[in-house]
């Protein structure tokens, strides 16, 4: 038996993309499970992979994210059973508390090979439950995305009914912060360039939105929004090119979550304005896997529901990433299996 797998070229290139077979991955040993592989979805990172912008090796198969279910279970697991619904882990060896400082070189799709085949044999601790009720491509949108935004605002900050938080567009992670703000009982502002988009986050729960072409300095925009307080929290994905506005928007003492770099990698900051309003830019990459079921439980008892954009072919991951990359899409982008 063999299995069909998505493979980075050399170069990587969106057009190096190719499909392959593997051998059958056999059974689970000790500690271990089988996961027939139903669904993933399409993140910067994963561009970043298979576009040639981070390094990975010729051959790796892509894609942190990977949803399915369990079709065999070795020696010691008591976690799952054949049947269940699990979700993959961004980082493999981060369950709880501080993450080592290896952890990212054991990203599935970057360090490790990733989620674009139909199966797959890990170490139980690679995956958790999914939300009960939750299709596989909805479950294949937390394990970057959601468990990003969910961080974002409950595990680095303490997000609470009558906060304030921006987010900045419509890609997976805003949307996530939108919608996990608003179960909180959070105001929301939101920002995108698009007037159409910002009518759907509108319908979503934002309670206030800014064009930002029309409005370079959105940041004290916000400020006019808040009567001059600033946000509590930034969900910031846009990195150099849009840090100086989000610490305008944001309040004395608050909080700026640099979770992206989509507006540039480096450039000059206004440290004057970080020390001046005693900010706390943080950086953060995903989380933990304790950080991942604390997520689901929060999903579970608000009945909160993924927005899913578009679905490819697993075949088709090539033009997944082209679409993502023209910015059409609105939440997240699937790739069924």
């Amino acid at each position: 038996m063999t299995i069909s797998a998505i493979r980075i070229g050399a170069p990587a290139t969106l057009d190096s993309l190719h499909l392959d077979t593997l051998a059958d991955p056999g059974e689970p040993g000790p500690g271990e499970i089988r996961v027939r592989l139903r669904a993933s979805s399409l993140n910067f990172h994963d561009f970043a992979v298979v576009s040639g912008m981070l390094p990975a090796d010729a051959g790796r198969i892509p894609m942190s994210d990977g949803a399915g279910e369990v079709v065999a279970i070795g020696a010691g697991v008591s976690e799952f059973k054949v049947g269940d619904s699990v979700v993959s882990t961004f980082f493999t060896d981060w369950n709880d508390g501080i993450p080592p400082a290896t952890a990212f070189t054991a990203v599935p799709g970057d360090g490790i090979d990733g989620y674009a085949r139909e199966e797959v044999v890990t170490p139980a601790t690679w995956f958790t439950r999914a939300p009960l009720g939750y299709s596989h491509a909805e479950a294949a949108t937390l394990t970057c995305a959601g468990l990003t935004a969910w961080r974002a605002l409950f595990v680095d900050d303490a997000i609470k009914p009558g906060s304030t938080v921006l987010v900045q567009g419509s890609g997976g992670v805003s949307v996530f912060a939108l919608q996990f703000a608003k179960a909180a009982g959070a105001r929301v502002i939101a920002t995108s360039s698009s007037d159409a988009k910002l009518e759907r986050l509108r319908e979503l729960g934002a309670d206030e939105t800014i064009n930002y072409k029309e409005n370079p300095a959105w940041g004290f925009k916000a400020l006019e929004l808040t009567g001059g307080r600033g946000v509590d929290c930034v969900v910031e994905i846009g990195g150099a090119g849009t840090l100086d506005q989000s610490m305008f928007a944001t309040r004395n003492f608050g909080h700026v979550a640099l979770i992206g770099v989509l507006a540039g990698f480096a450039g000059p900051v206004q440290t004057a304005l970080l020390m001046a309003k005693n900010l706390r830019v943080q950086g953060l990459t995903v989380g933990s896997r304790a950080d991942q079921l604390a997520m689901i439980a929060g999903i579970e008892a608000n009945g909160l529901r993924p927005v899913i954009s578009d679905h490819f072919a697993l075949a088709d991951l090539g033009a997944a990433f082209r679409h993502q990359a023209a910015n059409a899409h609105f939440g997240k982008i699937v790739v069924d299996i």
